[in-house]
């Protein structure tokens, strides 16, 4: 029924309805109100409307019901963009039960951890990645379900085919009880600092908190937002959600592509985009075309913001927004359209009280670098913690406020601007990287005593990846050995550029490796270049 007929569910005017911010929810509501009206459109220019989504939704659905998945239940997806991974996602949460999407890149301990984490007993995944299962603890994972119509040797739990997974879409699919804006979504793993990769426990209303018409309020229900993001990163699993909340539409595409950008844009009808890291820089750095302006592109988000975002607007034709955003909280800090102050993340949002802190969470003055923390006026509105991470957990929220690990300056006139990370996190290529977990894959060759990985500038933005290692006693390291050593056991983005070799690591005299000094040294004279050297590492391409 229209929204004005619509009685509340809950008392609290800061709850929206559930058919707002519910999957279950929202997709009958839009599946009886815009039926024919495109919700889904992939790079090749197919489109799904609300009904046909709806369908296809439920009929998955019915399907997972029949293999056991009940509400509350965690179940995996390693998928690749593409229709299985969209209908997988919504089909999830259809049911009640909670999407755990996983990087296509782990493999070893990374995806180990995952898998025990998760506590999963249905993984969703690629043929391709099948192979990685073998020979790691898996968990409580029982069952495979393959997105393949040729049969998986060697695959280590029984399984099925994702073809094979369907049920009448006219099944009623009744649950135990309603599905409340507060009940787990997802969890959404993000990289550690100083530990394994920690898994976010977000909340429906924490989804559509994060870039809703409130966080939001430039996007509309007009829009349709091209997401180029994986949808195993809240970059990507985000926009089909938030843009389902509006009644809207997103063009799911498999990854970006400098050359294709603007034409697949173009094909798409895509009118928001979000630029990450150095996408803004390789669309600038191309040649000029007549493609520049020919497509329905209006908005961009730019992170970070840099000084091309004014002959950005100019070129292209398109306005310029920023943000800072992570996966634990909900878009705390937005900009106006096209900011003049270059470098900044933008302003507090409304129901967000950002604060800038010392390391004993005491306010620090305006101009002065401080951690972030935040806190929402609205309940469920960040994370809900970390998935059976108790310490961690109580870290972050300590003393009422959530703590980025990210250090910013405000001006006194209200803008952030990012200064660094309080952690020792590395962003590469739009990834966060854990250095915990660099040094711990790099340790594992038995030439290396030690290890650390710090950031280096990169010649785009963003961060390179150095790691700098000792040797075991007697023996020596060659870095290229021990760059296609880690080759083949770590995620294409976590693979360090940059090797340097010492006797010994510097340390404090409580034995801790001075990350300071080695940051400071930077790339040295006797640094290693994997790329200069011609080893160079890409992204896996996957075809669903």
């Amino acid at each position: 029924m229209p929204n004005a007929e619509r009685s509340r569910d809950f008392l609290d005017p800061r709850i929206p309805n559930r058919d707002e911010c519910v999957l279950r929810y929202l997709l009958d509501r839009w599946a009886d109100e815009r039926s024919s009206k495109a919700h889904v459109v992939f790079a090749d220019g197919t489109e799904w409307s609300f009904a046909d989504v709806h369908a296809r939704v439920r009929a998955k659905a019915a399907g997972l019901r029949q293999l056991g998945v009940r509400q509350g239940d965690r179940v995996a997806v390693w998928l690749p963009n593409g229709p299985d991974a969209l209908i997988a996602f919504y089909a999830i949460n259809y049911l009640g039960a909670v999407f755990v999407p996983f990087n296509t890149a782990y493999r070893g301990a990374l995806l180990e951890h995952v898998l025990v984490n998760s506590a999963a007993r249905l993984l969703l995944v690629h043929p391709d990645l099948v192979a990685r299962l073998n020979g790691v603890e898996l968990g409580q994972l029982e069952q495979l379900v393959i997105t393949t119509s040729n049969p998986v040797e060697n695959a280590p739990l029984p399984s099925v085919r994702f073809d094979d997974v369907e049920g009448d879409p006219a099944d009623d699919l009744p649950l135990e009880r309603a599905i409340e804006p507060w009940d787990i979504q997802s969890i959404i793993y993000t990289s550690g600092t100083t530990g394994p990769s920690k898994g976010v426990l977000s909340s429906y209303l924490h989804m559509f908190s994060n870039a809703g018409p409130e966080s939001w309020p430039m996007v509309g229900e007009d829009d349709r937002y091209m997401c180029v993001a994986p949808i195993f990163h809240i970059g990507g699993m985000g926009p089909p959600f938030v843009m389902l909340a509006r009644g809207a539409s997103v063009a799911l595409i498999d990854n970006f592509s400098t050359d294709e950008f603007w034409s697949v844009a173009k094909r798409t009808g895509a009118t928001v985009v979000f630029l990450l890291g150095v996408m803004a820089t390789f669309l600038l750095k191309a040649q000029p075309s007549p493609q520049d302006r020919d497509h329905c592109v209006r908005k961009a988000f730019m992170v970070p913001l840099t000084g091309d975002a004014a002959a950005f607007n100019e070129r292209f034709g398109i306005d310029i927004y920023t943000i800072f955003n992570m996966t634990e909280v909900s878009s705390p800090v937005v900009s106006e359209a096209n900011p003049v102050k270059i470098g900044t993340c933008g302003k507090v949002r409304p129901g967000v009280e950002v604060r800038l802190v010392d390391r004993n969470d005491c306010e620090v003055a305006v101009g002065e670098i401080g951690e972030m923390l935040v806190r929402t006026d609205r309940p469920w509105a960040m994370n809900s913690g970390y998935n059976a991470n108790p310490e961690a957990t109580a870290e972050a929220w300590r003393n009422g406020w959530f703590h980025t690990g990210d250090a910013f300056r405000r001006d006194d006139e209200g803008y952030f601007y990012f200064v660094d990370r309080v952690k020792d996190a590395i962003r590469r290529r739009g990834e966060n990287i854990s250095s915990f977990e660099v040094e711990a894959e790099v340790c594992r060759h038995p030439d290396v005593r030690e290890a650390a990985a710090i950031a280096v500038p990169s010649e785009y933005s963003e961060d390179e990846v150095m790691v700098v290692v000792a040797p075991v006693p007697g023996r020596s390291i060659d870095c290229r050995v021990l760059a296609e050593f880690l080759i083949e056991t770590m995620p294409y983005f976590m693979v360090p550029r940059y090797f340097r070799v010492l006797d010994e690591l510097p340390k404090t005299p409580s034995a801790k490796v001075l990350k300071t000094d080695l940051r400071k040294q930077g790339v040295t004279s006797d640094t290693w270049d994997r790329e200069a050297a011609g080893l160079r590492v890409r992204r896996e391409a996957f075809t669903p």
